[in-house]
């Protein structure tokens, strides 16, 4: 007996809560059905299901048992998928979800490359800073910054973004320019959300409280009040690519630079992504790679 035959008729039957519903899903008789899920059973030795004259229900090894044969049927449907689709033009819909800033200044122009190169994708994108839940918000991926905390999703890698302390020419000649962790308490700390700016001293991680007098969660605001000479700033490196650029604003502390942090793909769990998905995600990794060498 093969190992699949009457996988099929038990998860119509569970999906559907009947034996004729899910005979007509699969175009044969209850009779079969019916025989097919018993001879599961017979097979497994245990009972999947609760059957009286009224409705059909999954016993508590019926529940486990359908959860493992959904994600293999899932799995059977993706890899036929992606074995079609290779000899098809890549199409179909991808959600997509990223944080706001990031999204508007690195992700947006790269997605718009994609569309020209692959038109009939179609792309709905997500501009956020919430987490959201891929399952429940029906994302095929999500673009996720620094370190990540849901190790229920499956990721890739895809650039990185370093954090950098700096001020503007103005604000440095008026209040010198700080070369030790210490200085920073003697300067105004423009801060976003949190009070803590993140350093690395001696191979080691570092916390440093820092105060000021302007706090936003706006990292595009923060970065204008430090052009405007109001104080110090920490933000992500694509924040600060143009005004660092133009010497609007000037890098300070740099020996205290933290490490890399990871700039991440996140697809719900799954054996595996469609074409499109994966086309995608690759094409935004090789270009950050070559942003990266720029």
């Amino acid at each position: 007996m093969s190992d699949w035959q009457g996988v099929s008729e038990f998860l119509a039957v569970v999906e559907t809560a009947s034996f004729t519903k899910a005979s007509k899903r699969l175009g044969a008789s209850t009779a079969h059905v019916s025989r097919q899920v018993a001879l599961l059973e017979e097979r497994l030795n245990t009972r999947l299901l609760f059957r009286t004259t009224r409705k059909v229900s999954t016993t508590e090894e019926g529940d486990i048992y359908y959860l493992h044969c959904r994600l293999l049927a899932d799995g059977l449907k993706e890899a036929e998928s992606a074995v079609t689709q290779l000899h098809e033009t890549p199409n179909g819909h991808i959600k997509l979800t990223a944080p706001v800033t990031y999204g508007e200044k690195v992700v947006m122009p790269l997605i718009l490359d994609f569309m020209q190169a692959y038109p009939e994708i179609q792309i709905e994108v997500d501009l956020t800073n919430a987490t959201l839940d891929l399952v429940d918000s029906s994302c095929d991926v999500a673009l996720r910054l620094g370190r990540l905390v849901d190790s229920s999703m499956v990721c890739k890698r895809l650039a990185t973004r370093r954090l950098i302390v700096c001020g503007s020419p103005d604000y440095l000649s008026k209040f010198g320019t700080p070369h030790t962790l210490s200085e920073l308490a003697q300067h105004n700390c423009l801060r976003g959300q949190h009070d803590y700016w993140r350093f690395r001293e001696e191979g080691k991680e570092r916390s440093v409280r820092v105060r000021g007098n302007l706090r936003c969660n706006s990292g595009i605001a923060l970065l204008d009040a430090a052009i405007r000479g109001n104080g110090l700033i920490q933000l992500p490196d694509y924040y600060l690519q143009e005004a660092l650029e133009s010497g609007e604003v000037v890098k300070v502390l740099n020996a205290y630079e933290d490490l890399e942090e990871g700039i991440w793909a996140l697809f719900p769990h799954r054996r595996l992504q469609p074409l499109r998905v994966k086309l995608l995600v690759d094409f935004l990794a090789a270009k950050l790679a070559n942003q990266a060498k720029d």
